[in-house]
């Protein structure tokens, strides 16, 4: 599996955008590789924190967006 989060290098899972499973930036589908969950579960969760939260996970969102390199496809 080439699209893999785990370095074997270092032994550790590395957060990476997806440049597959990727809606707007491929954030959850990163986030969702990572924990090894379902993506959709996780852009619902991010909807509902969006419309309680008031805005607050757009910021992070966006800041992930930032922050995570995209993984090489």
């Amino acid at each position: 599996m080439t699209n893999s989060v785990y370095s074997p290098e270092t032994g550790t899972k590395k957060l990476r955008r997806s440049s597959t499973d990727k809606m707007i930036a491929g954030v959850c589908g990163g986030w969702a590789r990572l924990l090894g969950v379902d993506a959709a579960i996780l852009r619902i969760l991010l909807v509902a924190a969006t419309i309680f939260g008031v805005g607050t996970p757009v910021l992070i969102y966006a800041a992930c967006w930032i922050l995570m390199p995209e993984d090489k496809a």
